[in-house]
């Protein structure tokens, strides 16, 4: 049976006179994929910023369940290194790699939030260091096989394909142990092949356990991909189902659309 994971309630977030998030609830389980749809403007990147820490919103909470612990632990108000030690992790809809760091250095520092060596370890090169620096470098050549990035590891990443950039974007985030990955767009400006790798690759991750939440405009691949889809409109939550009731929701047609349809 899969557990809830993420629990967001009456998500509200406020700029001066205009509220960009308004009351919106969404949950996620584990192992499961769900879609944060909308038009332009409604809300869906605000939201992930509220969920990250990059924003502090303006009411609701944001509880995380953490593995082996009956309670669950709020999110709101912590930083956005806190939030990613806590089990989140992100992509961004423009890509934010060190483009003159190899492939195989851009995923290693994604695992920065799990090392435990500190000033004195690094200094002193004591055998945990060691240990611990030996076990980065297999889990993140591991990921760039996921990925199927392994054979440019000591590439530059602004060498890279710009799927391949997303890709690497992917496996950076997965490099922090995520309870939950979060994708922003992931196949934006991505062409038909890509986005076609991209959708086998969100798969294989989910089918190995990952919980994912992802904002997506390229509809075709919301709906191969998605266990569920919340939608959003002007700030507010409009409709959540499975893919099946999403398309045939006259609410969701009208905010893409514009128009009146017949229920």
């Amino acid at each position: 049976m899969k557990q809830p994971i993420l629990n967001v309630t009456n998500l509200t977030m406020d700029f001066g006179g205009i509220r960009a998030l308004d009351s919106v609830d969404l949950d996620v389980n584990s192992g499961e994929i769900v879609a944060l749809i909308g038009p332009n403007g409604a809300g869906k990147t605000t939201f992930f910023n509220c969920i990250t820490g990059i924003y502090q919103p303006t009411g609701g909470d944001i509880l995380l369940s953490l593995p082996n612990k009956s309670k669950k632990v709020s999110l709101k108000g912590l930083k956005p290194n806190k939030v990613t030690e806590r089990g989140l992790a992100r992509t961004f809809q423009n890509i934010r790699l060190f483009p003159k760091m190899t492939v195989l250095e851009n995923v290693m520092i994604g695992r920065h939030c799990r090392t435990k060596a500190f000033i004195f370890g690094a200094i002193f090169r004591t055998a945990a260091t060691r240990r611990e620096e030996e076990s980065i470098l297999e889990t993140s050549y591991a990921i760039l096989e996921k990925v199927g990035l392994a054979e440019h590891a000591n590439e530059f990443a602004d060498n890279l394909s710009y799927g391949a950039q997303r890709r690497l974007e992917i496996a950076r985030a997965l490099a922090t142990e995520p309870l939950l990955l979060l994708l922003d767009e992931p196949a934006a400006g991505m062409n038909p092949q890509e986005t076609l790798d991209l959708d086998h690759l969100i798969k294989q991750i989910s089918q190995e356990g990952q919980a994912i939440l992802l904002i997506e405009h390229d509809m075709q691949l919301v709906m191969s991909l998605s266990d569920r889809i919340f939608v959003m409109d002007y700030g507010k939550k409009i409709a959540q189902g499975t893919p099946a009731e999403i398309r045939a929701n006259p609410a969701v047609i009208k905010a893409y659309l514009g128009e009146e349809v017949d229920a």
